[in-house]
């Protein structure tokens, strides 16, 4: 015969006590707030994001005290293919080894989790969740936090609430640096391929490439600020355009290293060379960067780095709990390589 110790049924009625007042405060019953503890489906959206918001104001703790987490980090991210992502995924698989992890990745096909990934993750019970250029729904963020699992974001799409712990680089610096290059160089006729309207580092790069304009004195023509997403295709149709005006620039300064290897082509189909017809500066300082023709010269955004620090911060909020400090930015800086040059008489 199984026995029950009088202390196992203290539990289980506390337990059940406080579901109840979770489950009253919603206006739900008691296995619906179960349901969203336990990252089951048949909850809506809605009443999900409203019982979880109530387990994280009560800091709820489920019978017996929570779980212990699992050896393992998960990386959320999108655009696994992409070379930029692989450098984020060394940095946190570096961080992960020497802690004795293992990592899970999730691709996603868009920048928002899908229905059934917190069902997963809450089933997992990560140490902590890395998130790299995506939105969290708030929701999300309510279950992952009453579980007890941490997470960070990696260069936000957006500006994160306080509250959301966010490592991300000097991108208005990286931008301003870029430009006052070109500048120095002596061009004057200085466009940007800019990255998507809703990115936060984005819009800051095109801030910097304004104030250094601002700062020598030059004008920005109408329509040389294009912006679109941060890929090769993108840049290549917005250099051809810029190229063929009446006044094409004499140098670009693309928002991502892939955008400018886009100017590349563009030059090419053309009959532009690079950098005696026109200087391009790209953005990250990808490998590829390197293997270009010629070199790129461009902004290193210390993507490993990055990549790193926010595996520490997840592990630091796993011990830590009430860490306060859970934003950093790291420091960009100009890497000179050979598609830059003084502008030619001709065309200057």
């Amino acid at each position: 015969m199984t026995t029950v110790s009088e202390e196992s049924r203290t539990q289980g009625a506390d337990t059940r006590a406080k579901l109840a007042d979770v489950a009253e405060r919603a206006g739900v019953s008691i296995s619906t707030v179960s349901k969203v503890l336990n990252g089951r489906a048949g909850v809506s959206v809605d009443t999900r994001e409203r019982v979880t918001g109530i387990l994280h104001d009560e800091q709820y703790n489920r019978r017996g005290g929570a779980q212990p987490p699992s050896l393992l980090l998960e990386l959320v991210c999108h655009a696994l293919d992409s070379p930029w992502m692989v450098e984020v995924v060394v940095g946190v698989e570096r961080v992960a080894r020497e802690n004795g992890m293992s990592l899970v990745v999730t691709g996603m096909k868009d920048r928002r989790p899908g229905e059934g990934w917190i069902e997963g993750v809450l089933q997992r019970r990560p140490t902590g969740v890395i998130f790299v250029i995506t939105d969290i729904p708030k929701a999300n963020q309510h279950q992952l936090r009453s579980h007890g699992i941490p997470f960070v974001i990696v260069d936000p799409e957006g500006d994160p609430a306080q509250d959301v712990p966010a490592i991300g680089s000097a991108n208005w610096m990286g931008g301003f640096l870029a430009t006052r290059h070109l500048i120095e160089l002596g061009h004057t006729r200085i466009a940007t391929l800019g990255g998507p309207v809703h990115f936060l580092a984005a819009t800051a790069r095109l801030s910097g490439y304004r104030a250094a304009l601002a700062g020598a004195g030059l004008t920005e023509p109408h329509g040389y600020s294009p912006r679109g997403e941060f890929s090769h295709e993108a840049g290549a149709a917005a250099a051809r355009v810029l190229l063929m005006r009446d006044d094409p620039p004499t140098a670009l300064f693309a928002a991502s290293d892939m955008q400018a290897l886009g100017a590349y082509e563009a030059a090419r189909e053309l009959g532009l060379r690079v950098p005696d017809d026109v200087s391009v500066v790209g953005y990250d300082d990808l490998q590829v960067a390197q293997w270009a023709g010629p070199p790129l010269t461009t902004v290193r955004q210390p993507l490993t780095e990055m990549a790193e620090e926010a595996t520490r911060l997840v592990l630091r909020l796993r011990a830590e709990p009430q860490l306060k400090s859970t934003r950093l930015e790291l420091a960009t800086s100009l890497v000179v390589r050979h598609s830059t040059a003084a502008p030619t008489a001709g065309r200057a």
